[in-house]
Formats: C-alpha cells, sequence, structure tokens
C-alpha cells in the first residue's frame, strides 16, 4: 500500500496518442521536468481510494499542447495505453527535487483551513486549478453545506501565511473580495 503522506498525486492519464502505447497526461505539477526519464510512478484508480496501484517507470517524455507525453515500461500497444485512462499518476515524495521557498504540492494544501484576518475562517481548500497567472485556491465553507466557493489566488498579495504543521493558510482579502 502506497501511503498518501508520501506518495503525490501529479497528474491524470487524459488520453492515449497513437498507437505505440503513448499517454496523455494533464499535469499537476508545476514544472513538466517533474515528470523524468526512469522516474517511476504510480498509476491508480481515482475512485478507488484502496486501490494500491501499479508502478510503472517512465522510459519517455514530452511536451503536448497543454500536457505530458508519456511512454512507460511495459506499455507499448494501443489497447495497454487505453486501459490506464483517467488514472491519477503519482510519484513518491523523496524523488522529487526540494521544493523553493514559499511553494507547496497541492496535495498537501487540500484540506488546510483558510483564516483571513478580517472575515476570520473562510473554510477549507477543496481543490486547486491553474490560470495563467497563479493557481487558484477553491474553498468551500462547510456551514453553508459547500454552497458557498471563495476562489483566491495563490499570490502574496492574499495568501499571507501557509502553515503546513498547523493546518492552516492565512489571509488577507480586500473588502468586497467576498460576496454573499
Amino acid at each position: 500500500m502506497h501511503s498518501s503522506d508520501t506518495w503525490l498525486t501529479i497528474g491524470k492519464i487524459a488520453g492515449v496518442h497513437g498507437l505505440g502505447g503513448n499517454l496523455k497526461v494533464w499535469s499537476w505539477a508545476q514544472s513538466p521536468d517533474t515528470f523524468a526519464n526512469g522516474l517511476i510512478v504510480v498509476l491508480k484508480d481515482e475512485d478507488s481510494p484502496q486501490d494500491p496501484g501499479r508502478e510503472y517507470v517512465i522510459t519517455r517524455v514530452g511536451r503536448y499542447k497543454k500536457g505530458v507525453l508519456l511512454s512507460l515500461d511495459g506499455v507499448n500497444t494501443r489497447d495497454a495505453s487505453e486501459a490506464l485512462v483517467g488514472k491519477l499518476v503519482l510519484v513518491n515524495r523523496i524523488s522529487l527535487p526540494e521544493l523553493e521557498e514559499d511553494t507547496w504540492y497541492w496535495q498537501d494544501l487540500i484540506g488546510l483551513t483558510v483564516v483571513d484576518a478580517d472575515q476570520g475562517e473562510l473554510g477549507t481548500v477543496d481543490q486547486l486549478f491553474p490560470t495563467g497567472a497563479d493557481d487558484i485556491l477553491v474553498v468551500t465553507d462547510k456551514k453553508t453545506q459547500g454552497k458557498q466557493e471563495v476562489l483566491i489566488p495563490m499570490n502574496a498579495v492574499f495568501v499571507k501565511d501557509v502553515n503546513l504543521d498547523a493546518g492552516v493558510i492565512k489571509t488577507e482579502l480586500p473588502e468586497g473580495f467576498i460576496t454573499d
């Protein structure tokens, strides 16, 4: 079983490319260099948390539109690659380079409590999504049963502190940022 503490989700297989088993991957990694030849990845089913996944070794990496094109050892037919579409791509945290200061893995931010300097607790980080400029935190307020979402850019203007140990992200949002 791969512990979720050491394994990070860095992408999802979006489709196949050609006949030779190439996979189109929608990358959640900030740097496409995260995917490297020889890197061991685990592919697992998103809808089955109990699925331990299966290990593969990346044999070739290329760019593909907004994602990455991967070849995996042992996946060399279209049928084999089609069977993997929709699976999550995980990598062991220890095989990734050290993070620069003020950068985090998305997976580490999901579930953190967001507390604003003026508004108090806003809710928890439900998901993130990339934009051209900053990644966006999607914060869901549990008090409204998830009906109210606040979208906060991961930018020093708004996000003042991320404390993974305490499980808290501190923000300073301008007046009128959150509308009812």
